[in-house]
């Protein structure tokens, strides 16, 4: 499936060496002023080829909008855009293109398919996700009309923890680490990977304000679901983790709960999320990449012949995709949202009321 979100929706296409990759958006409510400017922010954050922790793929992925706006402000048809592909080198992956890398999903999609795209993965490739990052700019301008702010930053490289989480040391850090007191040790971490071939992975947190109290759709739509449902699907993530995650299997209930004043929560181990509805408290996910799969340590494989070779891989590759994916976390997280708040206001009849009693 290629279409995310219930109300408001998204559909991506293209490839990772194909001509263009694009999404379009679909219920975005009219009269949503676009702001151009931020959206190419948006995906410059996300682009490849800035620095030496990223991929030297250098991709201007600069959007064009084609449809939905109107003198810069949102009609409420669906929002079109497309991303040129300006910097693809389909012969490095010649080599590959009849055997499973170690690690992508060579495998499992030439099973399914008998086809497969060989040219950087196709479809699979995470080059994909510039199209999510640009669904989530739009996302992003709607909550921005509720003052819901969504940050994200890395917390953990390479088992090198963050102790604390300073959002506004993202925005200069080229790692967008969230603790500067172990970013050059994170930084050294990728470099070393990077200068041996290898790769290592890496934790993103996201952080969502200002949330209103009752967004989810039990059973079958909660907004934890949703979430790890939108974090699972970006390319190489492993494992989500909601508020205190793990950790809360391991401490006892009068621990865990987080008990409530008029003021509000005294705590928020549950990540401001109870029986799937926001609680009204910050949002708090942390997903986990695994280490990029594409290195240049020579490997064991089987081609599509069921022979046995070695795998010798060429090409651009993230020492950490963790880095970079951590922009495309923080935009699902936005298109969640967005959704949850189109879906929720039929919740009670008196919002009802307040659109068609007048």
């Amino acid at each position: 499936m290629n279409t995310f979100g219930h109300r408001f929706r998204f559909t991506t296409f293209g490839e990772s060496h194909g001509k263009a990759l694009g999404c379009i958006v679909d219920g975005v409510p009219a009269g949503i002023k676009i702001d151009e400017e931020f959206i190419q922010s948006e995906m410059d954050r996300r682009k490849p080829g800035q620095n030496k922790f990223a991929t030297a793929r250098k991709e201007g992925d600069v959007v064009e909008i084609l449809s939905g706006v109107f003198e810069g402000i949102t009609t409420g048809t669906p929002i079109s855009m497309v991303i040129f592909n300006e910097n693809q080198k389909s012969s490095d992956y010649s080599n590959v293109k009849d055997l499973f890398r170690p690690g992508h999903a060579d495998f499992t999609y030439f099973n399914k398919y008998g086809t497969r795209d060989y040219r950087g993965g196709g479809r699979s490739s995470a080059r994909e996700t510039a199209a999510r990052v640009a669904a989530g700019a739009i996302a992003k301008l709607l909550l921005k009309e509720l003052n819901i702010d969504i940050k994200s930053g890395i917390c953990e490289i390479d088992g090198i923890q963050a102790s604390t989480f300073d959002f506004e040391n993202v925005s200069t850090s080229e790692i967008f680490a969230l603790d500067k007191n172990v970013e050059e040790a994170q930084k050294n971490a990728i470099l070393e990977a990077k200068n041996s071939h290898n790769s290592v992975g890496g934790v993103a947190l996201i952080n969502v304000k200002n949330v209103p109290i009752g967004l989810g759709e039990p059973l079958y739509f909660k907004l934890d679901s949703q979430i790890a449902n939108a974090m699972m699907g970006i390319n190489a993530v492993k494992a989500v983790e909601i508020g205190d995650g793990a950790l809360s299997s391991r401490v006892k209930g009068y621990e865990n709960n987080d008990q409530i004043r008029k003021s509000g929560f005294k705590t928020n181990h549950s990540g401001g999320i109870l029986g799937g509805i926001s609680n009204g408290d910050d949002i708090n996910v942390k997903v986990y990449f695994k280490a990029t799969p594409s290195i240049f340590i020579e490997q064991e494989t089987i081609d599509i012949y069921d022979n046995e070779v070695e795998c010798k891989l060429k090409g651009r590759h993230d020492p950490c995709v963790a880095v970079r994916g951590s922009v495309v976390a923080e935009s699902m997280m936005a298109l969640v949202i967005a959704d949850m708040v189109l879906l929720n206001m039929s919740s009670k009849m008196e919002n009802v009321k307040k659109v068609y009693n007048k």
